[in-house]
């Protein structure tokens, strides 16, 4: 019998042993990898989840299609949903949230809300 509680007392001890973590990763590293991208980290969405956010060099330039923007997206206003002859803006950013219309070939399609 005494064996078994120096086993079991030898048993509870090893489980209050410190036990070793992973490191974790540095606070400012996402954001050091965000900035040698050109972004900056920002709160977005209705979530505010934490997402490097990189601007386009063609951001709010003219367009009638994605294929003259950098990010291959032309987005017109919400109210343009549906008309042909319209001129958009390439997108300024990799976030695609907020309310807009792709324009295709100088036509906007349905409008779209992303949250």
């Amino acid at each position: 019998m005494r064996a078994y509680f120096v086993a079991a007392l030898g048993l509870v001890l090893a489980a209050c042993a410190p036990v070793e973590q992973a490191p974790t990763p540095s606070a400012s590293q996402p954001q050091a990898e965000c900035a040698a991208r050109g972004g900056a980290m920002q709160r977005v969405g209705r979530a505010q989840t934490l997402q490097c956010v990189i601007p386009f060099a063609d951001a709010n330039k003219p367009c009638r299609d994605g294929g003259e923007c950098q990010s291959g997206r032309c987005l017109g206003p919400v109210d343009a949903s549906g008309q042909a002859n319209v001129t958009g803006q390439c997108q300024p950013s990799n976030m695609t949230f907020g309310c807009y219309t792709s324009v295709i070939n100088g036509r906007a399609a349905a409008a779209i809300c992303v949250d």
